[in-house]
């Protein structure tokens, strides 16, 4: 995973597709520093070993103002609980904007941390994942979420491993 931090804030928590040039259409400047991630990296450890069920970062939400909203109503959903593409789009005040909503979704800088892999799609199936449906299926389960599988994301999820370094 991609861990990207300011100087106050996490910017960014990203499966590994490289590093972007820019974040909410802004230029971003690189420097490796275990330092500044290790708050990060220790939370993140204690999510997938089952000792932490929330975190307690500083976020630098980066986006549109609509994207913001509704990673902030996915921050309010519970560990181990989903709700529905609709379900946000109605919280967030935009009733027939589930698709948004799905967009914002993968739009999502900081994974995991901004829970966007709680929201499943009509029927309680997975629907779509930036990090892949078995990885949402795979933290669906370490939360002991109930959903519905789809053919997509095989059973045997319960093999993937995370390691935070």
């Amino acid at each position: 995973m991609l861990i990207g931090v300011s100087d106050t804030a996490l910017v960014a928590l990203e499966f590994d597709r490289g590093l972007p040039e820019k974040i909410a259409g802004q230029q971003i400047q690189w420097e490796e520093s275990a330092g500044h991630t290790r708050g990060v990296c220790e939370q993140l450890q204690e999510y997938f070993s089952g000792k932490r069920r929330n975190f307690d970062l500083t976020l630098d939400l980066r986006g549109t103002d609509f994207q913001k909203r509704c990673w902030s109503e996915l921050l309010r959903i519970p560990y181990g609980e989903t709700r529905s593409y609709a379900e946000i789009a109605r919280a967030v005040g935009s009733p027939k904007s589930f698709r948004a909503v799905g967009q914002a979704n993968h739009y999502n800088p900081i994974a995991i941390i901004v829970p966007c892999h709680r929201v499943l799609a009509a029927g309680c199936y997975l629907g779509g994942y930036g990090g892949g449906l078995p990885v949402k299926a795979y933290l669906l389960r370490l939360e002991g979420a109930a959903f519905r599988q789809h053919a997509e994301a095989p059973e045997a999820t319960e093999q993937l491993a995370f390691s935070v370094s």
